[in-house]
């Protein structure tokens, strides 16, 4: 099963950014000086790469070596664009929207689900969210190897680029006043699962084509979002039939 690489030292991160690697998380030393750290820090904003400003100690609890104040892993996967994953998709595809997601394992129950029922591609956000490790190879049965998984900046231009391709985004959402059995899913369609705590950003949910929620008649308000997402992949699956 092959595992997150970790990589240390800013000519090394640096190196791997220009190289292409699918980078999963930079950490930086907060206050690091010197032109190689200013260079790097260029780099990963013009690649548009999420990191973070970290005490060193945080560096240290990572790798016992010398990381020169950077740390950064590399994904076990090969990650696309947006565009990429829009080109390949197929005529009628199914996306899987995933805002804020943070368990690893419910990333990887998601995507095992997401594998079995064909969706076309899998959308985060680079921050935020759970990374792409071991965890959620393990949990996925190896199905993170199957479905392709897009990380953009922003989940709300994700949102524009999708509708401005004729696909109707629709959110799951507890508050919604229409059962998920009364919407049209077998048209292109991009499914928005929100996080575990506090479910889809109000800013996000506002853009969305349609809200569509389970019924729920027992004592328990809601379900697990793994749960629940499989539950609306299946119901497209079923009107897709």
């Amino acid at each position: 099963m092959k595992k997150e690489t970790l990589i240390y030292g800013i000519r090394a991160v640096i190196e791997a950014v220009e190289a292409g690697n699918s980078i999963d998380k930079v950490f930086v030393q907060r206050g690091l000086k010197g032109t190689l750290s200013h260079e790097l820090v260029k780099l990963l904003k013009s690649k548009e790469i999420v990191f973070s400003m970290v005490p060193i100690e945080k560096l240290n609890r990572l790798t016992m070596y010398n990381h020169q104040g950077v740390v950064a892993t590399i994904s076990p996967i090969q990650l696309h664009n947006l565009d990429a994953l829009l080109d390949q998709a197929p005529e009628n595809p199914l996306f899987l929207i995933l805002d804020q997601i943070s368990d690893v394992r419910n990333f990887g129950a998601i995507i095992r689900t997401a594998s079995c029922t064909g969706v076309s591609g899998i959308i985060v956000q680079a921050s935020g969210g759970a990374p792409i490790n071991g965890d959620v190879i393990k949990t996925s049965a190896g199905a993170v190897f199957n479905v392709p998984i897009c990380r953009v900046s922003h989940i709300k231009d994700a949102l524009y680029h999708l509708q401005a391709s004729d696909i109707q985004i629709v959110a799951a959402s507890e508050k919604a006043t229409n059962f998920l059995y009364d919407c049209e899913l077998s048209k292109p369609t991009a499914l928005v699962m929100g996080s575990e705590e506090k479910g889809i950003a109000s800013s996000v949910l506002k853009l969305c084509d349609v809200q569509a929620k389970l019924p729920m008649t027992g004592t328990i308000a809601s379900l697990n979002v793994s749960v629940a997402c499989g539950a609306f992949l299946y119901e497209a699956i079923r009107q897709r039939a």
